[in-house]
């Protein structure tokens, strides 16, 4: 079998339903897949995509981070610190870790717990939408809460995201609808943060608004409001879809696994060791795009200098070369057989990864609580469709008694 014969198309619906069995093909047959359809090349094995993901010299991100962006061979120049190779990685990351140290994150527990509570509480446990009315509510009310959102725009984040995050079967470009709402959203951002100068807080806006950052002729200067926007979007972004989908996917995941869900409701110890198989298990985000800057020939396949080149951590992550039993949902998992790539690796290792990790265990332990046993409604449940984003938009459950 060769790339012919095997088809991974990142825009289908096949995709977006489930992609495993393919992953599991050009792994075997092609580890280092060609893509006529779209004139992209795609890594698959844990070990080459782990090594790519260390090596920004070699994979560029300075290019975007979608085929869309990547594919024109332009440096791009918004889209924030996602879209740099270093040194200006470097110096915006520096800047952001003092804002997401553990630290930092364990201060906010008591806030997760509340805003956790305020949705869980308002839903009918006789029948509703976990996704809809639960886990797509609270994590980007936690992220704007955090960033100075007023309460009554913290909703409308979200649905700016998921419009300019949703493709259709397909669609390689954002819709013309899309990108309405990433105008839309980031120009809130940027209106937020010019009021936000002249009425400083607590808050993330107000933390950046005051930093310093160097710049390429070494000296120290604030950030101006463009770059502040991008942070703000991102962040906004990341913050909505992480959790939102981790949490519904283990909605699904322990009602197909019921022994596992037991296992939690015996010992809430693992609930860390749950979120780390939810990761591994089915990532909330499945690849990532680099540029290849040089010519690179892996298991006889050469890719060239210039190519949009997707490094699929949602397949490594079922590489049995990496994982025994890689299928299996087991949150009692040897966490030591591979490094897990479900947040991402190297230098752009997710940011926020210590709060996702908190809310996504605070929101275990609530469900164990408030739906000991469930079940779900198979004939309800629908896919998101998403650039590079698997998870459930309709996960319709009934808590029994």
């Amino acid at each position: 079998m060769t790339t012919a014969t095997v088809s991974f198309d990142p825009f289908s619906e096949d995709f977006f339903t489930s992609p495993y069995e393919t992953y599991r093909l050009m792994r075997e047959h092609a580890p280092v897949y060609y893509s006529e359809q779209y004139d992209f090349y795609a890594l698959t094995r844990h070990v080459n995509v782990a090594e790519a993901f260390k090596d920004h010299e070699t994979y560029s991100s300075a290019y975007g981070v979608d085929l869309a962006q990547v594919r024109t061979g332009e440096i791009t120049k918004h889209g924030g610190i996602i879209a740099m190779d270093p040194p200006a990685h470097r110096r915006m990351r520096s800047l952001l870790n003092k804002v997401f140290t553990p630290r930092a994150i364990e201060a906010r527990r008591a806030l997760v717990e509340q805003v956790i509570d305020q949705f869980l509480t308002k839903v009918d446990g006789g029948g509703f939408d976990f996704v809809q009315d639960f886990s797509a509510l609270f994590p980007v009310e936690i992220m704007t809460i955090m960033q100075g959102v007023p309460a009554q725009d913290r909703q409308q984040i979200r649905l700016w995201i998921d419009d300019f995050l949703h493709r259709e079967p397909g669609a390689v470009e954002m819709s013309e609808h899309g990108l309405q709402s990433a105008i839309e959203m980031s120009m809130y951002y940027y209106k937020l943060i010019k009021e936000r100068r002249s009425n400083l807080g607590d808050d993330l806006l107000s933390k950046l608004i005051e930093a310093e950052i160097e710049r390429d002729n070494g000296e120290m200067a604030p950030l101006d409001n463009l770059e502040i926007t991008e942070f703000a979007v991102l962040l906004g972004g990341a913050g909505a879809e992480t959790v939102t989908k981790l949490l519904g996917n283990a909605a699904v995941a322990f009602a197909q696994n019921p022994d596992q869900w037991q296992k939690l409701l015996d010992d809430r110890s693992k609930i860390p060791l749950a979120v780390e198989e939810l990761l591994r298990y089915e990532a909330p985000a499945q690849y990532n795009v680099r540029r290849a800057q040089r010519d690179v020939t892996l298991h006889g396949v050469t890719i060239p200098a210039g190519s949009p080149v997707f490094l699929v951590g949602g397949s490594a992550n079922r590489d049995p070369e990496a994982w025994t039993d890689p299928d299996v949902f087991d949150i009692d998992r040897d966490r030591t057989q591979a490094q897990n790539l479900g947040l991402g690796y190297g230098i752009h290792s997710c940011l926020g990864a210590a709060l996702a990790r908190l809310e996504s265990a605070l929101a275990l332990d609530r469900m164990l609580d408030f739906m000991p046993r469930y079940e779900v409604d198979w004939s309800g449940c629908k896919r998101v469709n998403m650039q590079n984003v698997a998870g459930w938009s309709n996960v319709p459950v009934r808590v029994l008694p």
